[in-house]
């Protein structure tokens, strides 16, 4: 408008005032008038300085908005991804690789049709670990803003309830089908247990998970439980039938407990306030997530610790050592994007899946090391039974 008319001024004749253009932060030219009037000139700065507030603040407004909706803006495709949790599945995969690489270092069985059943039966029994733990967490609130919530994305409780019911049944039906084949029930007491912590994780009326307990939960039923029980599958019934369960596989079934529970426990960096709002008293809400960031490396300090205690004690062949090693880089990255991240929301929810990286690349390399380490001597290797 100032330039406007200066060349208004400039078309008529009029006497030309001795003006400066000044350039504010909208990008907006004001014209600055030099009269000897005071009094307006006083006034036409505070009528600039209210402008210059009014642009500033619609501005910052706009970036509010513009942030809002970029966050809202998440795609139906990105939310079933989310919804899926395909990576949180390795959680499935490694107890029974690392098991039945176990066995196979004990007796130099190894079944294949044995093990892709086990395989399907788990993904079936995480898939109703995940559903249900959408819908008693849609019942408690936790889940009421997130959108990748399975009965958020279906709007219908009761369906994923029935749905995650059924995989249950299906799983287990699988699983227990296994025990019979392979003449080994033991199996599937340890089974059922690592089930019963899965339930009493979520459900009511235990709801364990709201207590703090969910890593401790975590830690037995998909490490001594389920580890242990593949381990029992997977060998033959003349051998596993009368063998007691050795160092070696409780001492891996050690380590991917410990992995696992690390999965959980980086899962709640994101939603400590939400938790926190429901009465949800995660170990995170107890301790922050600073102080969380710094159990995170005491963590990641203690499983290669115990991977080296393991390997001197003769629990687990050095193989397993080694490879296993491998994957320090990673659990480097998992420590130090914590440590940098923890007070961002958006970027710390990130941290759960490198944690499954980490979980997957060390459980494949302990499972690795196993299977290594009996090609290499051809003899059973010896460890010290726990018991029978």
């Amino acid at each position: 408008m100032a330039t406007t008319f200066c060349d208004i001024t400039q078309a008529y004749g009029l006497k030309r005032y001795h003006f400066g253009f000044r350039k504010s932060t909208c990008s907006v030219e004001k014209v600055l008038f030099h009269r000897r009037d005071r009094g307006w000139l006083q006034c036409k700065k505070w009528h600039q300085y209210d402008q210059h507030v009014s642009c500033a603040r619609g501005a910052g407004l706009s970036t509010s908005i513009i942030g809002e909706e970029t966050q809202e803006d998440i795609s139906r495709a990105t939310l079933i991804w989310r919804a899926i949790k395909l990576p949180i599945y390795s959680v499935a995969f490694i107890p029974l690789t690392v098991g039945s690489a176990a066995a196979y270092l004990q007796t130099g069985i190894f079944s294949a049709r044995c093990y892709f059943v086990l395989l399907a039966s788990s993904v079936l029994v995480i898939t109703w670990l995940n559903l249900s733990n959408d819908v008693y967490d849609f019942d408690t609130g936790v889940d009421k803003n997130k959108k990748e919530s399975v009965v958020n994305l279906l709007g219908s409780r009761t369906g994923t309830s029935i749905a995650a019911y059924l995989c249950l049944a299906l799983g287990f039906a699988g699983l227990t089908w296994t025990s019979i084949v392979t003449r080994n029930m033991r199996s599937i007491l340890f089974l059922v247990c690592a089930i019963v912590c899965g339930y009493i994780y979520q459900c009511p009326p235990f709801r364990l998970s709201y207590q703090g307990l969910g890593e401790p939960l975590c830690f037995a039923a998909f490490g001594p439980f389920a580890t242990s029980a593949f381990y029992l599958l997977q060998g033959s019934a003349s051998v596993m039938g009368h063998s007691p369960l050795s160092g070696t596989v409780l001492s891996a079934s050690v380590l991917v407990g410990f992995t696992t529970s690390l999965i959980l426990f980086c899962s709640h960096f994101h939603q400590v306030e939400g938790d926190e709002e429901v009465g949800k008293m995660s170990p995170l809400v107890r301790l922050g997530t600073e102080r969380g960031a710094d159990l995170v490396k005491v963590a990641i300090l203690m499983l290669y610790a115990l991977l080296v205690a393991f390997g001197l004690s003769k629990t687990l062949p050095l193989t397993c050592i080694f490879l296993c090693a491998l994957t320090l880089p990673m659990g480097n990255l998992v420590v130090r994007f914590v440590k940098d991240n923890h007070k961002d929301k958006n970027k710390i929810f990130m941290a759960k899946y490198y944690c499954v990286r980490l979980h997957a690349m060390f459980g494949v390399a302990l499972a690795l090391g196993l299977v290594v380490a009996r090609m290499a001597n051809a003899t059973a290797f010896t460890s010290r039974p726990i018991f029978s």
